[in-house]
């Protein structure tokens, strides 16, 4: 954390001089006023200056970003990381020539780095948000891998008349095939089994 304490004739001088030590702005800063100062007789006798503490904000998002940066530095995998904030959902991009090593086998590596950086960003964030990492477009293809597999494994549980059980996924991959089957009336979904090896079973209706 970035601290200083500085000293003026006045708060607004004592700030001015702690913001130029830190290479800041006063909106990313958090000031305390350790004492207002006194003007001396004439300016002269009993004077006593200003005395200010001046601590940058820590920003959340920065640091989570920082993070994946430091893992793919690593890894041997340089990486560049674009942020959008949509409410309390912070979706943060990947590039890089070897994102593949950040991506993993059916993204297992990448969900493991959303659980990781998801734990960095509200360890220094005032409110809870929640991270969603991706790279080269990675969630939109996963997702649609797993529509098409929904589909499929439900026409299997119709035509067999037998329960599928998936394998294992993250709650938001389950949702996925939730909402994919949700208007087929042939069949229902639900949820079983305990994390980390929570997965969905797609069952006939009776």
């Amino acid at each position: 954390m970035k601290q200083v304490t500085a000293t003026g004739q006045n708060v607004d001088e004592a700030v001015e001089s702690a913001l130029a030590q830190l290479k800041t702005t006063k909106d990313r800063t958090e000031i305390d006023v350790i004492d207002e100062g006194k003007k001396g007789i004439f300016g002269l006798f009993g004077t006593r200056p200003a005395v200010v503490k001046v601590t940058v904000k820590i920003d959340a998002v920065e640091e989570a970003a920082n993070y994946l940066k430091a893992v793919g530095d690593q890894l041997g995998a340089p990486i560049e990381v674009e942020v959008k904030r949509e409410g309390k959902t912070v979706l943060l991009t990947m590039t890089g020539e070897k994102i593949a090593l950040l991506i993993g086998k059916r993204g297992q590596t990448l969900n493991s780095l959303q659980f990781l950086t998801q734990l960095v960003m509200n360890r220094y964030s005032d409110q809870y948000s929640t991270v969603l990492l991706d790279a080269e477009d990675y969630r939109q293809r996963r997702n649609d891998t797993l529509v098409q597999l929904a589909e499929r494994l439900a026409q299997k549980a119709v035509r067999t008349g037998q329960t599928v059980a998936l394998e294992p996924m993250p709650s938001y991959e389950r949702k996925v095939i939730h909402t994919a089957l949700m208007s087929n009336k042939k069949i229902k979904t639900y949820s079983d089994g305990t994390e980390p090896h929570r997965h969905i079973v797609i069952a006939p209706s009776r």
